[in-house]
């Protein structure tokens, strides 16, 4: 079963909780960071890999393609592949090696360049930003019972 469920990210601190609840109930498997330059992807990204534990800075992994990370034993790979120019680039970079890693989480911004060259995704977000660039929108598609039962009890009841 897909779900889906929308949520409006009106400050910093709610892309937090996002995060928060997304470290608790999404461990391993494939996520798309969908939305414009300034959506808030890799804010996102930030908060989520800090709810995992991850100490220290978070950057944008644009230029280097890939930002692997090691969070309490569990394998993370942050891609962006905003600069790619066609996803051949993937295969050349090595791709199927961080692929077959077991138990990783892959973490995917501008998943669109990748092609055929990276695996379907177990939970895309999707956030774009109001007309006045205050406020953003997050839509997320899933099939996690789990993941959609922790949104809809942290959101709908905060």
């Amino acid at each position: 079963m897909q779900y889906s469920f929308n949520l409006a990210l009106n400050n910093e601190e709610d892309t937090q909780n996002l995060a928060q609840v997304l470290a608790q109930h999404f461990t391993t498997g494939v996520m798309y960071l969908i939305g414009d330059l300034g959506a808030g992807k890799t804010t996102l990204t930030r908060y989520f890999l800090q709810s995992l534990g991850h100490q220290g800075a978070v950057k944008s992994p644009t230029y280097t393609l890939v930002e692997p990370y090691n969070i309490q034993g569990k394998d993370i790979f942050h891609f962006d592949l905003y600069r790619l120019n066609d996803p051949y680039e993937l295969e050349l970079m090595g791709i199927r090696d961080y692929l077959e890693t077991p138990n990783a989480l892959f973490l995917f911004e501008w998943p669109s360049k990748g092609g055929d060259e990276i695996p379907q995704p177990d939970l895309i977000i999707n956030i774009e930003k109001s007309e006045d660039e205050l406020t953003r929108t997050a839509s997320l598609s899933f099939s996690s019972a789990a993941l959609n039962q922790a949104l809809e009890s942290h959101f709908n009841n905060a």
